[in-house]
């Protein structure tokens, strides 16, 4: 087997719409599982009662599972060549590790990088929580979380509008509660800053109860704010599985006319 048929074969193990078959190919589905099982082992080993005495042992696999990860992360960059998204580009592969999904991948390599340690105690925290960026990479073979991706891309000027608004909600009511509350309660309304924080926390409808009004007049601003929170919160939710339906509609549509071409090669080469 040539070099180039290598590559191509290596590119349909791992690139999920270059595979022929139905579902996940058997690289990706096991890619998927010593995701998972990193992602425990990166929990377990934050638990002293567990990870305590097993040092050695943790450290060894988590070196082993960022040993895997840079073959994948090399492999990938590889036949990135046969993919017609990068391959009209000069730098085909640059222009791969420029992307999102490759940065990813590579971030979740460094933590193995410090598995033995040596690092200040902040330093280690951190690198043991971004090996919870591996779950980021389910995203690259699960067609739920491509459908997610384009659902949010395709209403994505709609998603800056309520967000937008979201902000001024915020700013708006912050001041409105600063005016209403500063005197009454200054150390949590005596600025707005302090004030938005409570309108935060209102609008999300989170309502932690450490900050809320006590006069008639910030009352009743408290209660048109919340039932605008409710109101504006609920926008994003509907639009987004607006979107997320249309997409689904379309994948399927799309897998349809696959198995119609395929139905309609196949019975002309039965023919011929």
């Amino acid at each position: 087997m040539g070099l180039i048929q290598l590559r191509k074969l290596a590119y349909r193990q791992l690139e999920p719409s270059a595979w022929p078959g139905k579902g996940l190919s058997p690289v990706n589905f096991g890619l998927i599982i010593l995701i998972v099982f990193a992602v425990i082992e990166a929990v377990i080993d934050t638990e002293p009662v567990i990870s305590n005495g097993r040092e050695r042992l943790l450290n060894n696999v988590e070196f082993s599972i960022g040993i895997i990860f840079l073959i994948e992360y090399i492999a990938r960059a590889w036949v990135e060549v046969e993919n017609p998204r990068f391959a009209k580009y000069r730098f085909p592969r640059l222009r791969y590790m420029m992307t999102p999904i490759a940065i990813i991948d590579l971030l979740a390599i460094i933590p193995a990088l410090f598995a033995f340690g040596g690092a200040p105690s902040l330093m280690l925290r951190f690198f043991r929580v971004l090996r919870m960026l591996r779950l980021a990479k389910l995203g690259r073979t699960s067609k739920a979380w491509v459908l997610l991706r384009e659902a949010f891309i395709q209403k994505r000027q709609e998603f800056g509008l309520i967000l937008g608004m979201l902000l001024v909600m915020i700013l708006t009511a912050g001041s409105l509660l600063y005016w209403a509350e500063g005197d009454a309660q200054p150390d949590k309304f005596g600025s707005i800053p302090r004030a938005m924080w409570w309108a935060i926390i209102t609008l999300t409808t989170v309502g932690y109860g450490d900050t809320f009004p006590i006069t008639p007049l910030g009352k009743f601003l408290a209660g048109v704010i919340a039932i605008m929170g409710v109101m504006l919160i609920a926008l994003p939710t509907g639009l987004f599985a607006a979107s997320f339906t249309e997409a689904m509609d379309r994948e399927r549509e799309k897998e349809a006319t696959n198995t119609a071409v395929r139905e309609a090669l196949k019975k002309a080469k039965d023919k011929g």
